[in-house]
């Protein structure tokens, strides 16, 4: 889907421009290419530059609150340098390359509710205008993917996903954010765990796993909740026994004990996992996020093998450039 947006940086009658992206997802790390479609308007335009910006909805822990905002994590140049005639039609065509980190949005086309965007940003006689934003598809590396589908196999369930700004303490991370995949544990787990988190931070060499156990009151002591971080070379994905790796990471984390193991919290005033104080993530875990318009629903048959339910509403992809063009009001008012 291709958003249109007429440009107004030189007032009524600029250009107008349209982003085109893949129809299929992209891999965390791997290159994103497209065109960027511009039709100049009544008079002659300076494309000084174009610019084109990942940006995320990420939720944001404060005193006040959680609230939701727009980050951007990568801006690359695409073009620029040219007189634009009126109504002259040119197109420029890009590669990027995404970050490693880049959120999941997807697993075998079902929908995560997680919402990412590609905007463009024209920079014209001195001024700079934000263009179109359109949905970013984002699918799993190879270790992702068999990761995911062991913990189905397992039966865990998944619940929702979201972006978390902050860091996780002791590892690689790279963005200002990471994606958190939050699961119900299978029956035997019910009893010790309300919830099982898993993020993913993948690098050029792998992927550093973490799984976070949400304990029920009284199970650890001291009311933490236990951590385990586990590193993963690509090479991995194909030779591996995922289930029975899996397995042994849940079951660690259930015993909370072994040489990665902790016990941890995340701290929402300093955007990292803290150790030794006590902390409740609060209500906002296991609930899918209001407004996103995305339900996905997975069974004991598995995660990535038997999704049921993934629904995917018109809104998500609406919401992205409302979102996106409510924060650059908010920017332009300050």
């Amino acid at each position: 889907m291709v958003f249109k947006k007429l440009l107004g940086a030189i007032g009524a009658g600029g250009p107008s421009v349209d982003t085109v992206l893949p129809d299929e997802p992209v891999l965390p790390g791997g290159s994103l290419a497209g065109h960027v479609h511009l039709e100049g308007g009544s008079s002659d335009a300076e494309i000084e530059q174009i610019v084109l910006e990942l940006v995320a909805r990420v939720e944001a822990e404060t005193q006040d609150g959680e609230h939701e905002e727009a980050v951007v994590f990568e801006r690359v140049t695409v073009g620029g340098g040219f007189r634009l005639s009126e109504g002259e039609r040119k197109s420029i065509p890009f590669s990027l390359v995404l970050p490693w980190e880049t959120p999941l949005t997807e697993l075998h086309g079902q929908p995560l509710g997680i919402v990412l965007g590609v905007r463009t940003e024209l920079q014209i006689a001195g001024a700079r205008d934000k263009g179109d934003v359109d949905p970013l598809r984002v699918g799993p590396l190879s270790v992702q993917e068999a990761v995911l589908e062991a913990l189905g196999q397992l039966g865990h369930e998944f619940r929702s996903a979201d972006l978390e700004l902050g860091h996780i303490h002791g590892t690689g991370q790279q963005l200002p954010f990471y994606q958190e995949i939050e699961l119900a544990p299978p029956a035997q787990y019910s009893h010790a765990v309300g919830e099982v988190e898993l993020t993913f931070l993948p690098h050029p060499a792998g992927v550093e796993v973490v799984l976070e156990a949400d304990r029920r009151d009284g199970l650890f002591a001291g009311g933490h909740d236990a951590v385990n971080r586990h590193s993963v070379s690509h090479a991995e994905a194909g030779s591996t026994d995922w289930m029975a790796v899996v397995d042994g990471w849940v079951r660690q984390l259930i015993d909370h004990h072994g040489p990665h193991s902790q016990y941890a919290h995340h701290d929402p005033h300093h955007g990292e996992f803290a150790h030794g104080d006590s902390h409740s993530h609060g209500g906002h875990h296991g609930s899918s996020r209001p407004g996103m318009g995305t339900a996905i629903a997975a069974g004991a048959a598995g995660v990535a093998v038997g999704v049921a339910g993934g629904l995917v509403a018109a809104e998500v992809v609406d919401e992205i450039g409302d979102a996106f063009e409510e924060e650059d009001e908010d920017t332009s008012e300050d």
